[in-house]
């Protein structure tokens, strides 16, 4: 396949040569932040995860788009992430569940990619230097390098409002009912969660009193994109609903929560986006192997009214809380593992088991 030449730059000037793939924009210019992620497959999974939003995602893995793609893969209606980076994409899946080409989604759902880069030497630099807004493109060198130095991260940024569903919808039957906030929330947790509760998903702009008015027995906090320090008003809405119904929160769900609770957030230089992390749960001693894809985390020496549960053992960073006494927890990973190992799953059985004791039995 021939392809037209592109160059990725980023924020502090750094270049890289590749060529245009996937959707082509006009005027050629795609921006955004730069991450990587270290996940060997599931690029299906992770480039539809809302998680993403703004973001541009780099596979450190070589070779990604050889099992094609498929609706059951999608973790979203569409994809969220503003690019993909990419050392090679196939142009031949073969899988049987395979419905098409990789750089054909890309195409239909107009999202921009970079191939034959140098990922391993672009990963080394954002393990270096943090996550970096940038730019990449098949416009000239100089427009490129323009729009790198003007992009924009994560920071301070609610992207919540961009991903969040707009209308309230349910899933599952169960005899208990879960109201889930949609801060980006992945099709997988809705899944999880519909398997044991009948599940009201809503917008991430209902507050305390919508979410009464739906008579929950618990409260899930989802995933979603962004820095938590900039959603005051989702975290205002949970100040009202601690201690009144056991609440479960999941990645930026947990980072909300640890806010209500007292505690701070702070950017991780270059975040965690993997299938293999590992983490320790407190409680039990028992290490689970966990996905992961988060760019800010809780800050341990913050935590006021909750303690920490779960903890990286790379990093040693926060991974979950808990207040007992208040009926809710929360993890930063992702126990529904989409992709990636169902090791944290049990999770989701004691959020059911909470929800049969009452906001005071967590543990």
């Amino acid at each position: 396949m021939t392809r037209i030449p592109a160059t990725l730059v980023l924020a502090d000037g750094a270049q890289f040569e590749g060529y245009a793939a996937g959707y082509l924009p006009t005027p050629g210019v795609t921006t955004g932040e730069f991450v990587f992620n270290t996940a060997l497959s599931g690029y299906q999974e992770i480039i539809t995860d809302p998680s993403y939003a703004g973001q541009i995602i780099t596979f450190t893995y070589p070779h990604i788009g050889n099992y094609g793609v498929n609706p059951l893969d999608e973790e979203a209606q569409r994809p969220w992430c503003a690019g993909v980076v990419t050392r090679d994409l196939s142009d031949l899946p073969s899988n049987w569940r395979s419905v098409g080409p990789l750089e054909g989604f890309l195409v239909q759902h107009r999202v921009p990619a970079i191939v034959g880069i140098d990922t391993r030497r672009l990963t080394r630099h954002l393990r270096r230097h943090g996550a970096l807004p940038g730019a990449f493109g098949h416009a000239d060198r100089v427009t490129v390098a323009e729009a790198a130095r003007t992009a924009r991260g994560t920071d301070g940024t609610d992207l919540v409002s961009r991903v969040t569903t707009r209308e309230a919808y349910q899933h599952g039957d169960g005899a208990r009912h879960v109201v889930a906030l949609d801060y980006g929330i992945k099709t997988t947790m809705v899944h999880q969660l519909a398997r044991r509760f009948r599940v009201t998903v809503v917008p991430a702009t209902f507050d305390a009193e919508d979410i009464r008015a739906l008579a929950p027995d618990g409260l899930f906090l989802s995933n979603g994109p962004g820095d938590p320090a900039a959603l005051d008003a989702q975290v205002r809405v949970l100040d009202q609903l601690i201690g009144t119904l056991p609440i479960f929160g999941i990645c930026l769900g947990h980072q909300l929560l640890a806010r209500s609770l007292g505690a701070t957030t702070y950017k991780l230089p270059f975040g965690h986006h993997g299938s293999n992390h590992p983490v320790k749960d407190l409680s039990t001693g028992r290490v689970e192997i966990t996905a992961q894809n988060h760019n800010y985390a809780v800050a341990a020496d913050s935590l006021g009214r909750s303690e920490v549960s779960h903890v990286n053992l790379n990093d040693g960073v926060v991974e979950g809380i808990v207040a007992a006494d208040l009926g809710c927890f929360s993890v930063q990973y992702h126990p529904e593992a989409g992709p990636g190992p169902h090791d944290a799953r049990y999770l989701f059985e004691r959020f059911e088991a909470l929800l049969g004791h009452g906001v005071r039995e967590v543990q």
